[in-house]
């Protein structure tokens, strides 16, 4: 992030460089920072003849370069954006004539998706030294929840922890599609807003009640009755609830349980940091290491990855889902 806001900051104070190699999988910061140059290099009477988009499935390194090398028209610069540069990999190492001496009037952008360039290799170091490399990693999971409260603030939104909770179990590490979903929110609420589970529900369409998050608490609660109700609602929605993701989900939340009861420290900060939760949950954490003794979260934990097979059909005889759902839970609670 603190990349992105440097690369943004030194164009905006005139130190374009000729080349710009974004590259990484995660293609969130990819996009934006793309999408920045492409608006805000040149002025808008300038594009016309001077901003260019290419493919990579349709272009060769020696087409990139032919563009790269034409003067402007009318302007300082002219600025070369290379979309799904990543369909070049077998080739890439071909620019690296061009990059030695790089048209000073020209503004080369690739946006090399879910790869990365080896650091090794003498074309990446050039890219280093001529221009700007930026390698964009996926988040973790245990890292995203922050990352939206920090997208939100710069809105002037904020978040409660469930609904971010919600947007990160639903939505996963997919930082474009939390974006997108963040951007709905902001067209219907208003600034100054704290957005809420109630707000996730009614406007993205996660149930705020049947969730994978709630079945979890329920679960940690003991509360067999709402388990099992929210399981008989899964097993009528499978497509938006699959069994894999459901097992996956329960099956970390054990291994969490079994990670608390090993910890000798037990301050909140300590068990939240290592378990990589939010502080806000930690109530229904240490309910849930009371409900559940050590000896019985490693049976669990054993019984789920036999359901977590079954789930992916080995051994199973094709059980259906709702079935699978009662096994999982009768293993859990008895």
């Amino acid at each position: 992030m603190d990349e992105v806001v440097k690369i943004v900051n030194d164009i905006k104070a005139g130190d374009i460089k000729p080349i710009y190699f974004l590259m990484g999988e995660e293609p969130y910061y990819i996009d934006k920072l793309s999408e920045y140059i492409e608006q805000n290099v040149l002025a808008e009477e300038e594009k016309g003849f001077n901003q260019t988009v290419l493919y990579g499935r349709d272009v060769s390194i020696d087409d990139i370069v032919s563009t790269a090398k034409r003067y402007p028209m009318m302007a300082e610069r002219q600025v070369v954006i290379v979309k799904e540069a990543q369909d070049l990999s077998r080739t890439i190492d071909k620019i690296e004539s061009y990059v030695e001496n790089p048209m000073q009037t020209t503004v080369l952008v690739f946006c090399y998706k879910y790869k990365t360039l080896d650091k090794r290799k003498k074309v990446t170091k050039l890219l280093g030294q001529k221009g700007v490399v930026y390698e964009s990693k996926k988040l973790y999971e245990n890292q995203v929840g922050d990352w939206i409260k920090r997208v939100l603030a710069g809105k002037k939104y904020t978040i409660d922890p469930k609904a971010n909770a919600m947007l990160v179990e639903f939505l996963g590490t997919d930082l474009s599609k939390i974006n997108n979903e963040l951007e709905k929110l902001q067209i219907i609420l208003p600034q100054g807003t704290m957005i809420t589970a109630e707000h996730i529900e009614e406007n993205i369409g996660f149930s705020k009640d049947y969730n994978v998050f709630e079945l979890r608490k329920a679960i940690g609660e003991r509360n067999q009755l709402k388990a099992y109700k929210i399981a008989e609602n899964f097993a009528h929605n499978p497509k938006e609830y699959p069994l894999v993701m459901t097992t996956g989900l329960v099956f970390g939340f054990f291994v969490q349980l079994l990670k608390y009861h090993g910890l000798k420290d037990k301050n909140p900060k300590n068990v939240a940091a290592t378990l990589g939760v939010n502080p806000f949950f930690l109530k229904e954490y240490d309910l849930a290491v009371k409900n559940y003794p050590m000896r019985k979260v490693s049976q669990i934990v054993g019984a789920l990855r036999d359901i977590d097979v079954k789930s992916k059909g080995v051994g199973a005889n094709a059980l259906p889902q709702s079935d699978l759902l009662k096994e999982m839970l009768y293993k859990i609670f008895n």
